[in-house]
């Protein structure tokens, strides 16, 4: 399994940023694993940002993007999202997509849970 993360840039306070996360591998499929975003700044532990279910019909998501961020997938194109919006400095961060070791529920929100962690992809908002 191989996760890439993309979408991510430079970008002001207030604006916004879309991140993909495109799953490959010869049978794995999103739609069978409930799927999570983390984010992780130099010097800091890897943080929990939002996740969402195997089926894409629960998704949680940290206290400090609720109403911020959007997590969503689309199974055609076997990719996670990560939808940002008024992006602040604080969110300034290598963002990572993983996927949970189990079919946990409810959603899980420890890196330890998670496996098959791609690259991840730099955020950087500029105030």
């Amino acid at each position: 399994v191989q996760l890439q993360a993309s979408g991510g840039g430079l970008v002001q306070d207030g604006g916004s940023l879309k991140l993909s996360c495109a799953a490959s591998g010869r049978t794995f499929r999103v739609s069978s694993y409930n799927m999570g975003w983390f984010r992780q700044a130099p010097g800091k532990e890897r943080e929990f940002v939002a996740a969402i279910t195997w089926a894409g019909g629960t998704t949680r998501y940290a206290d400090s993007v609720k109403g911020r961020f959007t997590i969503s997938r689309d199974t055609a194109k076997n990719t996670v999202y990560l939808q940002m919006n008024s992006l602040k400095p604080e969110d300034t961060a290598a963002y990572l997509c993983a996927v949970d070791k189990e079919l946990s529920f409810p959603l899980r929100d420890g890196p330890s849970e998670y496996e098959y962690w791609g690259q991840g992809t730099q955020v950087t908002v500029s105030s």
